[in-house]
Order: structure tokens, then C-alpha cells, then sequence
């Protein structure tokens, strides 16, 4: 029987690294594929079961799909396949995107330029693209369209990575409020297990502390990634403006330019969003020569993966009971609203220096009608930007 399970596990994992190999485009996307993978074809899992789970690592932060299908492992083989289909799903995204970075690190600036002059504008209309999808679905109401522009107006005004965790945690608060408006439903005590809590805690802390004491450069990045995959309310797209506020406008680590080719070449990478960890991470530590780039993005993705997969294992256990308190469903509808403004204000940021850039403007606002008719697809869009800056003098 034991043998048996093994086998079934291995033959899990191979699906998780097609899955790696094959799956493009944000959540959504991937939840197709799952489910046609994952369910219809060797059925790990029924439909209701991995909706459930996608719908539950929607509201946590940390990256939706990398949640999902390592729950998934979690439910059939506990958290030794948990963390091993982790580490199956996020190589190939982030292995591409550390090979950007050294990539990046070795072209000269005017040719950098030259190659990303149509990449930078798409990677800031990708972004404004994920500020208006997202806030389609989230912004029904008067208090969220307040929430969302204070949110828009604080994280471009005062560029720094503390106003991340203090706007979405005010947005959670102030709609936690409108509990009265939520429909009741009937509760039952709550039954929680706090290992993985005082694991994803422990871990925070022991960063910051270690990297205070010691001020070393890895350490410091783990503790920054750390914090960022644990402030990520929705996703990758959530992700990209906390690590331009932190990255480039606050700490300097990388130019604009290279953090929006990073935005650009992660839409062409499979797996999940969040590998542009990878490629930000190995560039902050381009000093440190080619192995220092490569221990920037290991130590970026151990940061930005743990905290979602510590919190989902918390969690998982007992969500059914908690998504019944009114105060914690209300509160989502500030959360999304502050990460729609963080996002809108980083794409506005990124836009500024190209606003009277006329080639930059239109560059835009053909990505935005190719992106919302969805009549090419996002690879091939990038594509043609490497195209047109490679051949455009």
C-alpha cells in the first residue's frame, strides 16, 4: 500500500512539473490547466474541492496558484509532498528568471535601452491592465473607491515599503466595520492549530533580528522578501508594485528600466508570477559578482514562496469555521481595495518618466486593447517588443 502511494506521488509531482512547464498567464489561467490535469485526467482531487482551494488562497496573501497546487500535495501526501511540489512548480519560472537577471547584468546600458524600448512601456500597460482587472472585480462600493485612491494617493506620494502592510491593514480595518451588511451565519467554535502560525512568526522575526545584528545583504533580502510574500493580497500583479516601492524607488537596488524588463519577461515565463523574486533578487546583488546573483534569487524565492505556503498549511485547517465571522468577510473588501491602489500608484510611477514619450504612449495603448480583446496572446506580445527594439535603432 505504501508502495503503492509512492508511486502515485511521483507520478503527482511529473504532472506539477508539466504543469511548471506549460502554465502561462496569472491564477485564473492556471486554475484551467489544474483542473484538467489535476482533476479530469487523474483526479487527485474533485472540482468542488480545488475551487474551494483556490477560492481561499484568493483572500490570503501570497501567490494564488503556488497555494493552491501545493495544498493540493498537502491534501494527498502531507507536508513533505506539500513542500516538494513547491519546489517542482517554482523551478522552471524562477531558473528563467535568474537567467534574465544575469542576462540583464552583462548587456551594456545603450544596448539594454535599445533591446527594452517598446518591453518597458508594455511591462507598465501590464500593470495598469492588473490594476483595472482587479479593481473591476473588487470596487463595488463608495468606501472602496475612497480606500482605493487614499491607498493610490499615500504609496505615490511617499514612496516607501512601510506604507504597504499600514494601508492594507487600515483597509482591512475600516471595512471590517460594515460587518452589518454581511449575511449571518451559524458558527461554531473554532478549533485552531498554531504550529505553522509560530513558524511563518518565528521565522519573520528571527529574519529581522538576524538582520540587524548582522547587516548582511542576503539576510536582509530574505527578511525583505519575506515580508513582501506576506503582505501580497492578490497575487502576483499584487506583488510587482511592492517590489518596484521597495526595490527600486526606495532602496535603488535596480534602475526602472530594469525592473519593468523584469515585468515583461516574467508574463513569458511559466509557473508563477511571483518568480520575478528571481530576477529582482539576483540584481540586488549583482556586486557580489555571478554567484552572488544566484544566491540574490535563491534567496529571493526561499523569501517569497515560505510565508503564502506557512500560512495556507495555518489556515487550510480551519477556514470553513473563520470565513463565517461576518467582521473577516467584510474586511476583505478594504484589503482589495488597498491593493488596487498600490497597484494603480505603482504604475503610475513607472509611467512618469515616459509620459511625454509619444512612441512609450502608444506602445501602451496598443498593449492595453491587445490585452483586454485578448486577441494575441501575452508571450507573443512580448515577442514583438524584444522584435521591435532589437530591429528599431
Amino acid at each position: 500500500m505504501a508502495k503503492t502511494r509512492q508511486i502515485r506521488y511521483i507520478i503527482f509531482l511529473k504532472d506539477v512539473l508539466i504543469l511548471a512547464l506549460t502554465c502561462f498567464g496569472g491564477p485564473q489561467v492556471h486554475l484551467t490547466m489544474f483542473l484538467d490535469r489535476l482533476v479530469k485526467k487523474h483526479n487527485y482531487i474533485t472540482e468542488a474541492e480545488i475551487l474551494e482551494l483556490q477560492a481561499l488562497c484568493q483572500v490570503l496573501p501570497g501567490p494564488t496558484s503556488t497555494q493552491t497546487i501545493t495544498a493540493i500535495g498537502f491534501r494527498l501526501g502531507g507536508a513533505s509532498l506539500a513542500y516538494l511540489t513547491l519546489l517542482v512548480w517554482i523551478l522552471p519560472g524562477t531558473l528563467l528568471m535568474t537567467l534574465a537577471a544575469l542576462g540583464v547584468t552583462y548587456v551594456e546600458k545603450d544596448q539594454l535601452t535599445n533591446l527594452t524600448r517598446f518591453i518597458k512601456p508594455m511591462g507598465v500597460a501590464f500593470i495598469i491592465f492588473a490594476a483595472f482587472s482587479i479593481g473591476v472585480k473588487v470596487i463595488k462600493t463608495k468606501t472602496s473607491i475612497f480606500l482605493m485612491l487614499l491607498a493610490a494617493i499615500a504609496a505615490f506620494v511617499f514612496p516607501s515599503p512601510y506604507i504597504t502592510p499600514i494601508w492594507i491593514l487600515l483597509g482591512g480595518l475600516a471595512t471590517s466595520f460594515k460587518f452589518g451588511e454581511q449575511e449571518k451565519m451559524e458558527k461554531q467554535p473554532i478549533k485552531v492549530e498554531w504550529s505553522n502560525f509560530f513558524l511563518w512568526l518565528g521565522v519573520f522575526m528571527f529574519s529581522v533580528v538576524l538582520g540587524k545584528i548582522t547587516n548582511n545583504l542576503p539576510v536582509r533580502l530574505f527578511e525583505n522578501f519575506y515580508r513582501n510574500g506576506s503582505l501580497a493580497f492578490g497575487g502576483g500583479h499584487i506583488l510587482k508594485p511592492l517590489l518596484y516601492n521597495e526595490f527600486v524607488e526606495f532602496k535603488h537596488y535596480l534602475s526602472p528600466d530594469e525592473f519593468l524588463s523584469g515585468v515583461a519577461i516574467v508574463e513569458v515565463a511559466p509557473g508563477p508570477v511571483f518568480s520575478i523574486s528571481a530576477f529582482v533578487g539576483a540584481l540586488s546583488m549583482r556586486e557580489w559578482g555571478t554567484s552572488g546573483e544566484v544566491l540574490g534569487s535563491i534567496v529571493a524565492s526561499v523569501g517569497i514562496f515560505l510565508p503564502g505556503t506557512f500560512l495556507i498549511f495555518f489556515v487550510i485547517r480551519f477556514w470553513n469555521e473563520l470565513k463565517k465571522y461576518r467582521g473577516i468577510r467584510a474586511s476583505l473588501e478594504g484589503i482589495n481595495a488597498a491593493s488596487t491602489g498600490l497597484t494603480a500608484a505603482a504604475a503610475l510611477s513607472l509611467y512618469r518618466p515616459m509620459a511625454f514619450d509619444l512612441v512609450a504612449d502608444l506602445t501602451i495603448v496598443l498593449t492595453l486593447i491587445l490585452l483586454q480583446t485578448r486577441l494575441v496572446p501575452t508571450y507573443i506580445i512580448i515577442f514583438i517588443g524584444l522584435f521591435l527594439g532589437w530591429v528599431i535603432i
